[in-house]
């Protein structure tokens, strides 16, 4: 399974095209409510999520994305249960992807330490240790990291990637005409 955990104010491109293409691709995928089912995007576009936190199972679970936005990623940042699935995945050897200014959380968290990441400008400050490289996606190791709504696309077909394979990443990448 893999989990998009959306809280108030997240961003909303990062998180949906997400979805949207990991289901296309038919891989296993819930939205995660933090603080409830219906969760209010940045831009005031309300979502309901497929479950709340408190439903989350560490069973099956092969990755965790956490979409940016403000006040979305502090918001994100605050419950324990999105920090405590972020460890257990990647304990359990599975992938987190995070976008925009979500990959500050996993820079708090110090699991960036050494790693190549990206993250949007304002927050090249918040991923100590890390080498910025300043792509549209950074995969190093079991993390993925995005660098803001502008790249939700390759993001998502990254993931795609990961979860399903190369060649539906492309087949997606084609149909939808991107370069």
């Amino acid at each position: 399974m893999t989990y998009v955990f959306l809280a108030n104010g997240f961003e909303e491109m990062e998180a949906l095209i997400t979805v949207d293409l990991l289901r296309r691709a038919n891989v296993p995928v819930q939205t995660v409510g933090v603080g409830g089912k219906q969760i209010m995007g940045s831009h005031q576009i309300p979502v309901i999520a497929d479950i709340t936190e408190d439903e989350v199972s560490l069973e099956g679970l092969k990755m965790v994305v956490l979409p940016g936005g403000l006040p979305g990623t502090p918001n994100l940042e605050q419950s324990q249960i999105v920090k405590n699935t972020v460890t257990a995945c990647l304990e359990k050897g599975g992938y987190v992807a995070a976008i925009c200014a979500a990959p500050s959380i996993l820079g708090h968290m110090g699991l960036l330490k050494g790693k190549r990441a990206t993250v949007s400008d304002g927050f090249k400050g918040e991923i100590p240790g890390a080498e910025y490289t300043g792509e549209l996606v950074t995969l190093d190791g079991q993390i993925v990291t995005g660098r803001g709504p502008m790249a939700s696309v390759d993001f998502a077909l990254k993931l795609v990637d990961l979860l399903a394979d190369k060649e539906t990443a492309e087949r997606l990448r084609n149909l939808m005409q991107c370069q």
